[in-house]
């Protein structure tokens, strides 16, 4: 998105639509003082909560509530931030942030110009966008701000309030501090060699590199929980008409989702529901039959459902139990499982699930992940399962909520610092190649904080190092 200009004062309601006890319209800006007066009647008392009447132009209130002054540079944008507190429904808002622009507008009684020149509307992600312009927050935390927000299970919002107090940012910083150290040391290798300083060789700059690997290992482990918490994984349940595909779908979300019947080809289409296991979102598909049909509209449901499993990041294959040993049966099943195998990527795991324990003879039952959808047995198991087939290994304390991009420009830190570590061991120690793979190393590391460019190392090197005495 490409915002307006960032000079300009913003004002926005700050709480979701609808009604509620308790609504906020913010402003930032510079110098808020005569908008402040004019909305409150009087100067407000820096970071103190204040009740009082918000003013329309005739000087009469448009609601009561709180109104809180935040001067720069000691609140969430870094501008001064002015918050007023209201009632929570619509109008009153829309109120309140009408007034907000005409008061901006409207002359100063001492200096004639207005009291707030060019204040708009602020377009969506605007104050956090201002914030991470000031300093006051880094890319990863005001991502992490609608993490936050867009939570879908307890542990995804606990994991993005530790991203948001920069627990992320942190391990990224110790990393970046760490190839910047040793970036120094090859440049001054480069730079200065008449010196015969081998800075390299005297601070074990492989011993630092090979540390640095072990580092980044152990924060792209955090970091992939940390999207698996964020992304979850889509899982669509594939198999035969009439395999217990709804029922395990209701069984999982624990909810009569999809409609179950004894009639083979009743589910058309696709039904999907969001489900978590241990606070990881599973986004779980229930699609049609798979099966040669002459019905049309079966046939766009059999569609629907290879599409959905082109799509899948795990594939459940339910088996019937009570049909495992009819020949017709299997040999459907063989079928299906070589389009499986066509459609989908070597790494998208195909699960095979039987289904019908409770129905089925006992010597059936020796087919591996065996299960009842209609009586629960063997779901626990199964959600376990499904939880391994995710990835998902770490404890949710301590985990940061983390993107796809971070874990992508951290599996770019990765490749680059392995590049770099066959350059230092090589015989004729490419420095050129080794400096190059540990400056596209921090490049990488920047573009999840968005912090320390390029041209700032040269007086990194200067102000630590006492080079030329």
């Amino acid at each position: 998105m490409t915002f307006a200009r960032t000079t300009d004062p913003i004002v926005a309601v700050a709480t979701a639509s609808g009604r509620g006890a308790v609504g906020i319209v913010r402003v930032s800006g510079a110098r808020l003082a005569p908008l402040i007066e004019a909305l409150c009647g009087r100067p407000l008392k820096p970071r103190e909560a204040t009740y009082l009447p918000f003013r329309d132009a005739a000087g009469e209130p448009v609601d009561h509530g709180l109104a809180i002054h935040f001067p720069s540079p000691h609140s969430f944008t870094g501008e001064d931030v002015l918050e007023l507190q209201a009632h929570g429904g619509t109008v009153v808002l829309q109120l309140l942030l009408a007034r907000c622009l005409e008061a901006a507008a409207e002359p100063d009684p001492v200096t004639g110009r207005p009291r707030l020149a060019g204040l708009r509307v602020a377009e969506p992600g605007e104050f956090s966008q201002r914030a991470f312009l000031n300093g006051k927050i880094d890319l990863a935390q005001a991502e992490a701000i609608a993490d936050l927000i867009d939570a879908s299970t307890e542990a995804a919002a606990r994991s993005a309030g530790r991203s948001l107090s920069g627990a992320f940012s942190r391990e990224i910083h110790t990393l970046r501090d760490a190839l910047i150290h040793l970036r120094m040391l090859v440049e001054a290798t480069l730079d200065f060699p008449e010196e015969e300083i081998d800075f390299l060789q005297k601070a074990d700059a492989a011993g630092q590199l090979v540390k640095l690997q072990t580092q980044l290992a152990a924060v792209q482990q955090r970091a992939k929980q940390g999207a698996l918490l964020r992304e979850g994984i889509k899982v669509v349940i594939a198999g035969q008409p009439n395999a217990g595909k709804s029922s395990l779908l209701n069984a999982l979300a624990g909810a009569e989702l999809a409609i179950v019947s004894a009639v083979p080809g009743t589910t058309r289409d696709v039904v999907s529901q969001t489900i978590q296991i241990h606070g990881v979102p599973l986004h779980v598909a229930d699609t049609a039959g798979l099966r040669e049909s002459s019905d049309e509209v079966e046939q766009i449901g059999v569609a629907r459902a290879w599409g959905q499993i082109e799509s899948a990041d795990a594939v459940l294959f339910l088996h019937d139990l009570t049909r495992a040993n009819l020949s017709d049966y299997a040999a459907a099943d063989a079928e299906i499982l070589r389009g499986l195998r066509q459609k989908l990527p070597v790494s998208v795991p195909v699960l095979d699930v039987w289904n019908k324990q409770d129905a089925a003879p006992a010597s059936n039952a020796n087919h591996g992940i065996v299960l009842s959808a209609k009586t629960g047995l063997g779901i626990e198991p199964l959600r376990e399962q499904l939880l391994a087939m995710a990835g998902w290994q770490a404890v949710p304390e301590g985990v940061y909520l983390a993107r796809a991009r971070h874990v992508q420009a951290l599996a770019r830190v990765e490749t680059h610092l392995a590049l770099a570590a066959s350059h230092l061991a090589a015989q004729a120690q490419l420095l050129d190649l080794l400096a190059e793979e540990l400056r596209l190393a921090q490049n990488a590391l920047n573009e999840i904080t968005g912090e320390f460019g390029a041209d700032d190392l040269l007086g990194v090197i200067f102000s630590r190092f006492c080079i030329g005495k």
